[in-house]
């Protein structure tokens, strides 16, 4: 066994020595290169470390230790630490290229007419530029960060990703929306502070209208003094008052403050709630309906008599 490698060692060796001699390379040139080569690539990955050091850092610095929750100093540090890993790679292993290449050619000249092209692509490329500039200034103006629930073109949902070119929504089905920056006009942000949960009670109008709210009052105290629930709720929730006198029902608007993102769930369990202590209460919430009123029946009446004697 150790002959056969001894073997193919020498053969490689051979092959190594005729390829030089075919090509008329320097062979100790050669061997510097490689191992600039070697040494431009372990500083590339030592440079890479550093930067995933430095974005692990910034996630730990802003991490209050409370997984339950996400604070906007760890929003913003996430979002940062996405920014700098992917700007800092290409950096890093486009510069290492450019120093490997450097080192069989003259690059200075090539960069130059790359200039000189990217000066002329970058006309047909205008809607990139105006991508990058944009996903610019809405990182530096936070306003919005990953892990927000924001509405962007029309399509709401989580934002799982951003780059300086393009923000990545997960909408509730579990889809990923792919959004340029460059064509956000207006973003709607759900979770930067506080959050807010809007409820429209609809009663019947037969109902006293102070008794209902009266019990949504009593609700509200119930549903503020729990414990599992108190932490998520920014101040006891309010009873706004009758909202609208509708077609079919008497709209009685409440309103509960939450911790940003949670105001889905404490609006689920209000209702929830709700439904609960009406049917105990019963207080009836009104379906659709329709009031007929006839004025001379008699023509009807006898038509439909003349008709059942035919």
């Amino acid at each position: 066994m150790i002959n056969l490698w001894f073997a193919l060692a020498v053969d490689v060796g051979e092959w190594f020595r005729e390829v030089v001699e075919v090509l008329e390379l320097d062979v100790a040139d050669l061997s510097q290169k490689l191992v600039k080569i070697v040494a431009i690539l372990l500083l590339a990955w030592l440079a890479k470390r550093m930067v995933r050091l430095l974005t692990r850092r910034i996630e730990r610095a802003v991490d209050d230790g409370d997984p339950d929750t996400l604070t906007a100093a760890e929003q913003r540090g996430r979002t940062l630490a996405q920014l700098i890993n992917s700007v800092g790679s290409v950096i890093i292993w486009l510069g290492a290229g450019l120093m490997v290449l450097n080192l069989f050619i003259a690059i200075a000249p090539l960069l130059a007419g790359v200039g000189v092209a990217g000066l002329a692509v970058s006309f047909g490329a205008q809607s990139l530029v105006k991508d990058v500039i944009s996903g610019f200034f809405i990182l530096m103006e936070n306003q919005f960060a990953v892990d927000d629930i924001v509405t962007v073109n029309g399509i709401g949902g989580r934002v799982e990703r951003m780059t300086l070119r393009v923000v990545m929504l997960r909408d509730l089905n579990g889809i990923l929306h792919i959004i340029p920056n460059g064509s956000i006009q207006v973003v709607s942000n759900r979770t930067r502070g506080f959050s807010r949960a809007v409820l429209d009670i609809g009663v019947a109008y037969h109902e006293n209208v102070d008794r209902v709210i009266e019990v949504l009052k009593d609700i509200h105290r119930t549903f503020w003094s729990d414990s599992k629930w108190r932490p998520v709720l920014g101040e006891e929730p309010t009873v706004l008052g009758v909202d609208e006198l509708a077609e079919n029902s008497v709209n009685i608007r409440v309103s509960a403050t939450t911790q940003p993102g949670k105001q889905f769930e404490v609006g689920r369990e209000l209702r929830r709630r709700i439904k609960n202590r009406f049917d105990q209460e019963g207080i009836t919430i009104p379906f659709p309906q329709r009031t007929l009123h006839v004025g001379d029946a008699g023509p009807v009446v006898d038509a439909l008599r003349r008709h059942r004697e035919e």
